[in-house]
C-alpha cells in the first residue's frame, strides 16, 4: 500500500524537469561551440619553435697550421772568458806611483794601465851609459896599442910576448864594451817595464794593483778578458754531441730573463771521466747581459722541420691527458668537440699537435679551459695568429 505522500513527490520532480530542460539544452549548445573553436585555432596556428640554445661562454679561436720549425737541443752550462790574459810586475822591488785602470774598463792594446816610480832605475840607465863610454874608450885605447903592436912585430924592437899581451888586452876591451852594453840595455828594458800596458783590447775582470804598493817580480797586477769575448760552455751528452757542427747557433737564456745568441765554434776532443758528458763551446755574440760566471740553458738549433701548430692555451690537461675544443659551426652557434691530442715540441706560445688535429682545424683558445664537450660557444676574432714559418725562425 502506498504511502500518501509519494503522488505528490512524484509531481514535483516533474515539474522542475520541465522548467530547466530549455535551460540545459542551452548550456549544453555553448559548451560544445566554445570547444569547436577551440579546436579550430589550435588547427590554425602555426607548428611551435624550437628552444633557443644559449651559448656557454665567448672564446678566441684560430686554426691550426702548418709552420717550419728548427729542431733543438736543450743544455746547461757555464759562460766564461773565451781567453784571459793575466797581466803582472817584471821589476821587482818598485814602487807602484800610479793606477789607471779599474774592474770594468775597456781598454786597447798598448794602453797605460799602471806606472811604477822608476827614479831608481833611470840613475842605474844614467851610470851604465857612462860605464859604456869607459868602456868604449878603453877598447879603442887597447885596439890602437894592438896595432902598433902588430907594426913592430919582426923589427926586433918587440917580444912576441908583448904582442900577444896587446892582442889579448885589445880582446878584453872589446868584451868590456859588449857587457857594458848589455847591462845598460837591460836596465833600459826594466825601464820600458815600469810601465804596465794592456797586451790586448779587452775588458778588466781582475784588479790587485794598488797604488803605493812594492811589487814583487812576477805578481799579477790585472787580468783581462782579451777583446771582450765570452763563450758559453754546454754540458752535452756523448750522443747530443754527435749531433753538433760547426757554426749552429744557440738560444741561450740568461739568469736575469734575458736572451743571448751564440754560434758553436768546436767541441771537446773528451768527455768528462767522471760526469760522462762533453762540452761544446760556443761564441756569444755581443750586445747581451751576458757576464762570466753566469749559469745559462741554451737551446741548440740543429735541422728545420714542419710542424702543424696551435696556441699552447687551445691545449686542455684533463687526466694527464691532452685535449683541444674543435669548433663546428651550426645553424644556432658553434658547437665544441672535445678532441683527444698528442703535443710536441714546444715554441714560444705555440706547441706542436703530433695527432688528433688536421690542418686548417679551428680550435678554441682562449677559455678552453672552462669547456666541456658539446658546449655551445660565441666566437670572438682571434686575438694572435699562430706563429708562421718567419716568425717561428726570427
Amino acid at each position: 500500500m502506498k504511502s500518501p505522500g509519494h503522488r505528490p513527490a512524484k509531481g514535483l520532480l516533474a515539474t522542475l524537469r520541465k522548467q530547466w530542460a530549455p535551460l540545459l539544452g542551452t548550456t549544453v549548445v555553448i559548451v560544445a561551440a566554445l570547444v569547436g573553436f577551440g579546436s579550430t585555432l589550435a588547427n590554425t596556428s602555426s607548428p611551435e619553435a624550437p628552444p633557443k640554445v644559449n651559448a656557454a661562454l665567448t672564446v678566441t679561436a684560430a686554426a691550426a697550421q702548418r709552420a717550419s720549425w728548427s729542431a733543438t737541443l736543450d743544455a746547461q752550462g757555464s759562460i766564461a772568458p773565451w781567453q784571459e790574459a793575466s797581466i803582472g810586475a817584471q821589476v821587482a822591488g818598485l814602487r807602484l806611483a800610479g793606477v789607471f785602470a779599474n774592474v770594468g774598463d775597456v781598454v786597447k792594446r798598448g794602453q797605460l794601465l799602471a806606472r811604477f816610480d822608476a827614479q831608481m832605475l833611470r840613475a842605474d840607465e844614467a851610470q851604465l851609459q857612462a860605464s859604456l863610454v869607459q868602456a868604449e874608450a878603453s877598447a879603442a885605447q887597447a885596439d890602437a896599442n894592438r896595432h902598433r903592436a902588430l907594426l913592430l912585430k919582426g923589427s926586433g924592437g918587440i917580444s912576441e910576448q908583448e904582442i900577444l899581451q896587446y892582442v889579448t888586452q885589445a880582446d878584453t876591451a872589446r868584451a868590456q864594451v859588449g857587457v857594458a852594453r848589455a847591462q845598460l840595455e837591460a836596465k833600459q828594458l826594466q825601464l820600458h817595464y815600469a810601465d804596465i800596458l794592456a797586451p790586448d783590447d779587452g775588458e778588466i775582470s781582475a784588479r790587485s794593483a794598488t797604488l803605493g804598493a812594492v811589487a814583487n817580480s812576477g805578481e799579477e797586477l790585472f787580468r783581462l778578458i782579451r777583446r771582450s769575448q765570452l763563450e758559453w760552455r754546454g754540458e752535452l751528452t756523448a750522443m747530443q754531441l754527435s749531433r753538433i757542427q760547426k757554426g749552429q747557433r744557440i738560444a741561450l737564456s740568461l739568469p736575469d730573463g734575458s736572451a743571448a745568441m751564440a754560434r758553436v765554434r768546436q767541441t771537446a776532443p773528451m768527455l768528462d771521466t767522471s760526469s760522462r758528458l762533453g762540452l761544446v763551446y760556443a761564441d756569444i755574440e755581443p750586445g747581451s747581459t751576458a757576464r762570466a760566471g753566469m749559469y745559462a740553458g741554451g737551446r741548440i738549433v740543429l735541422t728545420q722541420s714542419n710542424a702543424l701548430v696551435v696556441a699552447a692555451a687551445a691545449v686542455v690537461i684533463r687526466d694527464g691527458r691532452s685535449y683541444v675544443f674543435k669548433l663546428q659551426d651550426g645553424a644556432t652557434g658553434s658547437r665544441v668537440v672535445q678532441q683527444a691530442v698528442t703535443v710536441g715540441r714546444r715554441q714560444g706560445n705555440d706547441v706542436e699537435i703530433l695527432q688528433g688535429l688536421a690542418e686548417g682545424d679551428r680550435v678554441a683558445v682562449q677559455g678552453a679551459g672552462f669547456l666541456d664537450d658539446g658546449d655551445v660557444v660565441r666566437v670572438t676574432p682571434t686575438v694572435r695568429p699562430v706563429a708562421t714559418l718567419s716568425q717561428a725562425s726570427a
